[in-house]
């Protein structure tokens, strides 16, 4: 009988486990509350760790092939001064390919066409019963009228508000507030042209970038109380904080509807948890490792997540075993990017004027030694490779030719 995977939560690293396990002969169940897989969200960079382990599941051509490469860009104040500009081909070269960006709905749709019809179920509340253990399976209840499934191997991708998370780790002290709230949106792209940019002001910022479909993704986060929600609307909001800095920004924010500007509060896991395991339950992406947007790295962890869970279950002669050596594997490195994007949260969102004055200064001076210093910052996130050599789309070439130095030297050319 084939081994049972049960992922709870159908987002990009629910999605991306379920398909890696699939791929290694497991039938796999996801559960997702929503009604739908349809995301709540706008658009998602992938840097080149994230596109290498989707190269796994044979998944990187194509979303290269869907998204938008991003181009020479950089980071601005709010009356349009340039701080430092970034250098695209650069990043690829050092980095082993490009930054893309796509909408969210779009790799959902990927991921989702890569499982059988019959894996997913939609509108499904679901809980650890029983985590199990080497021994026994893991029972997951479906629910409150008793009906339970058992698996060999549970996935928790239930975000960071995780049901599964409290279960495991009671004592854990959960998310905490990170004192920032963000705003997204999809917009029709402004009528002249404009370079890819992150703006940063005093206690917020801004960021605009194209997709592939002529519209593009704005993202913006400030300084605000747990909660805090605007008066009017949310785009009235953007426009008291936003409205009057560089263009194209007044420009996007007049192309948006209210209702198509979304806004979350951010919420981290500042303490890290003690494992990313327990029995047969391993969490993965928000439910692990909740972290701020400022490096754009959230989503990009989770799929690194799912890859190393789904080689490590592959390898590993015993499910407590295995999943050891997937928390040996992500606990410090996610750790690590999760103070990381808290240090640059507070970078971003100083808000006394000569702290801001002297932030700029900084950030101009290292560009002006050149885009390397820039670039620096991404060594040991984005050169990141999965730990297994063998990329799915390339398996019948033979392993000679699968190599991750190849892989890299074919996505750096557009």
């Amino acid at each position: 009988m084939r081994q049972h995977a049960v992922v709870i939560g159908g987002g990009i690293g629910g999605l991306t486990a379920a398909v890696a396990l699939h791929q290694q002969g497991r039938r796999v169940t996801v559960l997702e509350r929503a009604a739908s897989l349809a995301p709540v969200g706008a658009g998602i960079g992938l840097a080149p760790n994230a596109q290498r382990a989707l190269d796994v599941i044979g998944l990187g051509d194509r979303v290269r092939e869907l998204a938008a490469w991003q181009g020479d860009g950089g980071m601005r104040t709010p009356s349009g001064r340039w701080l430092c500009r970034t250098d695209a081909a650069a990043a690829a070269e050092r980095f082993g390919g490009p930054l893309v960006l796509l909408h969210r709905a779009v790799l959902v749709d990927l991921l989702r066409a890569a499982l059988p019809d019959d894996a997913v179920r939609t509108g499904v509340t679901a809980s650890v019963a029983d985590p199990g253990d080497g021994r026994r399976p893991a029972r997951v209840a479906l629910g409150a009228d008793g009906r339970e499934l058992e698996a060999d191997l549970v996935v928790a991708a239930d975000g960071i508000h995780s049901g599964v998370r409290r279960g495991l780790f009671p004592d854990h002290p959960g998310p905490a507030y990170s004192g920032y709230t963000t705003w997204r949106l999809v917009v029709p792209a402004p009528g002249r042209p404009f370079a890819p940019h992150e703006t940063w002001g005093r206690g917020g910022l801004w960021g605009t970038q194209p997709l592939k479909d002529g519209r593009i993704y704005a993202y913006a986060m400030a300084a605000a109380p747990a909660g805090a929600r605007a008066p009017d609307d949310e785009r009235a909001e953007l426009l008291r904080r936003f409205g009057d800095w560089h263009d194209p920004i007044p420009e996007v924010l007049a192309g948006a509807a209210p209702e198509a500007v979304l806004r979350h509060d951010v919420h981290h896991l500042i303490t890290p948890l003690p494992a990313f395991h327990r029995g047969r339950v391993a969490l993965l992406g928000d439910a692990a490792h909740a972290m701020q947007p400022t490096l754009g790295q959230g989503g990009n962890q989770a799929v690194e997540d799912a890859v190393v869970l789904a080689h490590h279950v592959a390898a590993g002669p015993s499910p407590d075993r295995a999943l050891a050596a997937y928390t040996a594997d992500r606990l410090p490195r996610t750790t690590a990017l999760v103070r990381k994007a808290d240090r640059t949260g507070r970078l971003a969102m100083l808000s006394s004027r000569p702290a801001v004055a002297v932030r700029d200064a900084l950030v101009a001076a290292v560009s002006r030694l050149g885009p390397g210093l820039v670039l620096r910052g991404f060594e040991g996130i984005a050169d990141w490779s999965p730990p297994t050599a063998a990329y799915a789309a390339d398996r019948e070439a033979g392993p000679a030719e699968t190599g991750t130095a190849d892989v890299r030297r074919r996505r750096s050319t557009p």
